[in-house]
């Protein structure tokens, strides 16, 4: 682990639960991590008030002020002009002009995405950014991108995110050859639309071709068989969303079930011990911190409804990204193309 002075700027105000999820968050994270700087932007006597109320154990931190509040409605030319003083766009503009920090917030996905482009810019060589994360599957869990950067892309911008994935998947995973697929259809070469298959003979172009397993069906997903799945946003983000609702769906059903009788009752005892297993290996708050990949900068997603545990694993996801040089690894992947 590097021993640079890492700092984290957190918007303090975005999501529900806000600011308290973010600072209880943040008190869980600096138990692993109690070299690093936190700066907070947001509410001053809010937060302050919180943490001394919470007696929260928060330290090596400061926190700036900012007033303006940016909603969900709010338009893009809204966020730009009217917003300068919130706590995003300060956020993100603090990261942006001082080495070796990174920007993690719960609020609104839009204003994030504008406000990091803004500020940080695009690495040279890359035509946009990409949110990506780790989804989980039987084996242990994969990375996906893009989940909703971009409705429209091209097979270049396809290729650019299997490259991007290629390099975080080298920092969590130092000694793995990675298997890289692209969500498709159907698995045989001449399925999909056009974007697909010039993505494809990219891919097959590069020194990617070594770890390229070809186009994968949406129901391969959790089977743990590819490790960096590509997908354009609007594909991306739709399975995402589709498997969130059938997993709640699926736990709330259970929960009904063994509710509904005694023998019910007993058999959720008898096997309470892989289930818990099994949710543990579902959790989605260890999975929370999606990185806009492909900005010259560190930005982290994390969930709106985050809890402040889910909270703490975005840090540390910004935290590894930092300290890792992210954006290095891409910048020279780029250049060995």
């Amino acid at each position: 682990m590097s021993e640079r002075q890492i700092v984290i700027a957190i918007d303090a105000m975005g999501g529900e639960n806000s600011p308290y999820k973010v600072l209880k968050g943040t008190e869980i994270f600096l138990k692993e991590e109690k070299k690093t700087k936190i700066v907070f932007f947001g509410d001053e006597v809010l937060i302050n008030n919180i943490i001394k109320k919470n007696n929260l154990d928060i330290f090596n931190f400061k926190v700036v002020n900012t007033d303006d509040i940016i909603l969900d409605e709010d338009n893009v030319n809204t966020i730009l002009r009217s917003k300068k003083n919130s706590s995003i766009y300060k956020g993100l503009e603090f990261s942006k002009n001082n080495l070796n920090s990174g920007f993690v917030s719960s609020g609104s996905t839009a204003a994030i995405m504008v406000l990091s482009r803004l500020h940080m810019g695009m690495i040279k060589g890359i035509d946009r950014p990409a949110i990506c994360s780790l989804v989980p599957n039987q084996k242990s869990y994969s990375l996906m991108l893009d989940l909703g950067a971009n409705v429209i892309v091209s097979g270049s911008n396809l290729f650019q995110f299997a490259l991007m994935g290629f390099c975080y998947y080298s920092i969590i995973n130092k000694n793995s050859k990675p298997k890289i697929g692209i969500l498709n259809i159907g698995t045989e070469n001449n399925k999909g639309l056009e974007f697909l298959q010039e993505a494809a003979d990219l891919i097959l172009s590069s020194f990617l071709k070594d770890y390229f397993i070809g186009f994968i069906e949406p129901n391969k997903i959790t089977s743990g068989n590819c490790d960096i799945i590509v997908s354009d946003g609007y594909t991306g983000n739709i399975m995402l969303k589709s498997a969130e609702g059938i997993s709640n769906f699926i736990t709330s059903n259970l929960k009904d079930i063994f509710n509904k009788s005694l023998v019910n009752k007993i058999s959720y005892k008898l096997i309470e011990k892989d289930l818990s297993i099994l949710k543990n290996q579902v959790n989605p708050d260890i999975y929370n911190g999606a990185i806009l990949i492909g900005l010259n900068g560190i930005s982290v997603k994390s969930h709106g409804n985050a809890s402040p545990i889910a909270f703490s694993y975005a840090l540390k996801q910004c935290h590894n990204f930092i300290s890792n040089d992210l954006n290095k690894q891409i910048i020279k992947s780029i250049k060995n193309i």
